[in-house]
Formats: C-alpha cells, structure tokens, sequence
C-alpha cells in the first residue's frame, strides 16, 4: 500500500504548485525509484483533466556516460530534450538519488563539458517560466543515500521531509497559503529597498562575512517563493545588480556531489574575484571557470522555513533554513530581473543564528536592521512560532 503522505504530497503538486488544469500537458521527470510518488502524481494530473506524460530520468545511466563517453559525446544535447522543454505546460521533477556521491570521482573538467551542453536548455526554461508560459515543481522523494546525507534513518529521513512541507497538516496548502501571506510583508518591504547589508563578526579563525549588494528596486525584482516551483519552499529572492565584499559560507557547499569546505568568496561589482575553500577548492575553481557567467553573483535570498533547523547535505532544504541567507553565483532567473546566463547556478548558504559556535549575524537594507540572529525583527513575517498541527 502507498504512503498517504505521497498522494496528499502528489494532490499539493498538482492542485497548489502548479494549478494544472483541464488540457495542460504535464511533464513528469525522476528515477524510477521514486515510482510511488511518480505514480500518485501521475493520477493526480488525470483526475484534474491533464495530460501526463513521464519522461525517467536514471543517475546510472549519467554514471555510465561519464565513465565511456568521449568529449565530443559529452557535448552533446540531443533535439528532443529541448523539443520537451517547448512544449509541456507543466514541469513536475522529482529528486531520488540512490547515491549522491557518484559523481564525486568524474574530473570536474568533464562535468564542466556535460554541463555546458544543457546551456541552451536552461534558458529556454528560464526565459518559458519568466514569460508564465511554463509552469514547475520540483521535490525530493526521500531515499537511503539522502537520508545517510542528512544523518538520518530513512524513517526520521521521511519524517523530516514530509514536515517540512507541512504535510502532516489536514490541509497542507492552506498552510501554504499562508505562509505566503507572511512571505509578500518580505517581498513588498525589500522591493522599496536599494541595498543589502549581509554581516556575520569574524570567528573560528577567519573575517567573517560583509558583503553588500545592491537590489536597485528598479531592475531587481524580489519573488517570494512559498510551494510554487520548489517544494517544500520557504525563501524571497532576487537577482542582484551588483554586490561588494566577501561571504564566509559557514555550511559546505554541496555541487553534483561534492562537498567543498571552508567557502569564501570575494565579489567586485558583482563578480567573484577570489574564490578559497579548505576542501575541494580545485573543484569550486573549475565550477566557477567553466563559462563567462558563472563568477557572477546570480542570486540573493533569504531562508524563511523555521521548520528546516538543520543543514542535511540536500540544498532543496538547506538554501530554506530559516535564520539563513545564501548567495548563489552564476544563471539569474529572469523573473527576479537578472539576465545573468551560465550552466552553473550553484546556492550556498551562510548561517545567521548563533548556533553551533556561530555568533550569529545581520541583514540590513539601506541602513535598517530587520534580521538580526536568525530572526526577522517585524510581527507579521516569517518565524519560529509558525502554526504547527
């Protein structure tokens, strides 16, 4: 018998994220192993009058491609990914890795030429959804290796996975919908803002983080995320317009499988100029050297999910943590006003709360503290105390 809390997870894709109605040709994409909740979806799309069409996905079938395939094969995007990317109303893509480490031996130069080749297709994707013509979703069905990367039995694992999208509630919309409603105080509030002041005071043995960034309120666009394209969801965002200083990432950075350590980044009007780690950084270099845009700051955002507490190695969550910010360098999402383009969109995420030796930290805009320690400072937004069941 199916878990439950896949259908009532599948009904919130269908019904919520993405409003898919009568005719709409619904694209469904993920490994095999997820075929609980790809089966609950699917049902879920007829019983709404779509289409749905699945399309697998299978990480073994990547490892193999890495392991045999020459440069030249690596290159290549075949015509039909981007036939599908054209034509579907909705984009609904699960998440199930059954190892989440095995990329982490592939040279990063090869990655770096594979990731090249879905340029084209990332932003036909962006450019559809910034035009409302393409509607998405993506999510996490929970599997061993996630669970081993969070600490957890596969058990605590589904648990923490299903509460963090409130599906343990009657009605986990409803409690979307609000969410929502505290999230846009944030959005309609930074919009009128010019700049951005991240700070953390130096601890462990480097300088902390100070890093401005400019939000010019005519050009960048904050988008308030609560279910709609990632679930579950819980963060406002925009692309900057430049941004000066430094970030000291206090979680690793996890990319295709690598966790790389001790992150800082230095930014000059906008752009990475010097980029360190304690672990992996030859691999964070060739990430960032990979193509003319990834250096550049792409995103900035603010964690607004107080039911994530704690880093799990999986940044669908951890970019959400509530009492975090993360700068994601490279591909802007047009939306938000950014016309950056790379195959690299990479989030990290730098801890706010004084927790774990931390100091805890501030946001400023245009001179006004309204996060301070992990918290937003206003009734109303965002907090800790969010309804629970």
């Amino acid at each position: 018998m199916r878990d439950q809390r896949l259908d009532k997870l599948a009904d919130v894709l269908v019904r919520y994220s993405t409003e898919v109605k009568r005719g709409d040709l619904v694209g469904i994409t993920g490994d095999p192993i997820a075929m609980p909740l790809i089966e609950a979806t699917y049902e879920a799309v007829l019983r709404v009058g779509g289409h749905p069409f699945f399309k697998p996905r299978c990480d073994s079938l990547d490892d193999i491609k890495f392991s045999i395939a020459n440069d030249e094969q690596l290159a290549y995007f075949p015509q039909i990914e981007m036939d599908y990317i054209n034509s579907i109303d909705v984009h609904i893509g699960f998440w199930a890795e059954t190892n989440t480490r095995s990329k982490s031996g592939v040279d990063p130069k090869r990655l770096a030429i594979a990731q090249q080749s879905s340029k084209a297709y990332m932003a036909r994707f962006l450019d559809r959804v910034a035009e409302k013509e393409l509607r998405w979703v993506g999510t996490l069905f929970p599997t061993l290796a996630s669970a081993q990367d969070g600490e957890m039995s596969l058990r605590d694992y589904e648990e923490f996975v299903f509460r963090a999208g409130y599906l343990h509630l009657d009605d986990p919309a409803a409690m979307w919908r609000q969410i929502q409603q505290r999230q846009e105080r944030v959005r309609e509030w930074l919009q009128t803002r010019h700049e951005l002041h991240f700070q953390v005071a130096p601890h462990d043995g480097h300088d902390g983080t100070d890093l401005r960034v400019n939000a010019d309120p005519a050009k960048s666009v904050w988008i308030n995320c609560a279910g709609d394209q990632n679930f579950p969801d819980g963060e406002v965002f925009t692309a900057p317009q430049g941004a000066d200083g430094h970030v000291n990432y206090t979680f690793p950075a996890v990319y295709r499988g690598r966790e790389v350590e001790g992150v800082r980044l230095a930014f000059k009007d906008g752009r990475v100029t010097d980029a360190i780690a304690r672990k992996n950084e030859a691999f964070l270099i060739e990430m960032l050297d990979q193509d003319d845009g990834a250096r550049n700051l792409g995103e900035i955002a603010i964690g607004t999910n107080y039911a994530i507490k704690d880093f799990t190695r999986n940044t669908l969550f951890d970019e959400k943590i509530g009492g975090t910010f993360h700068a994601a360098v490279g591909a802007a999402y047009p939306e938000s006003g950014g016309n950056n383009q790379s195959a690299l969109h990479w989030d990290m995420v730098c801890e706010l709360r004084e927790r774990n030796g931390s100091p805890g930290g501030t946001i400023a805009a245009d001179g006004e503290v309204f996060h301070q320690n992990g918290a937003f400072l206003q009734d109303g937004w965002p907090s800790d105390t969010e309804p629970r069941a």
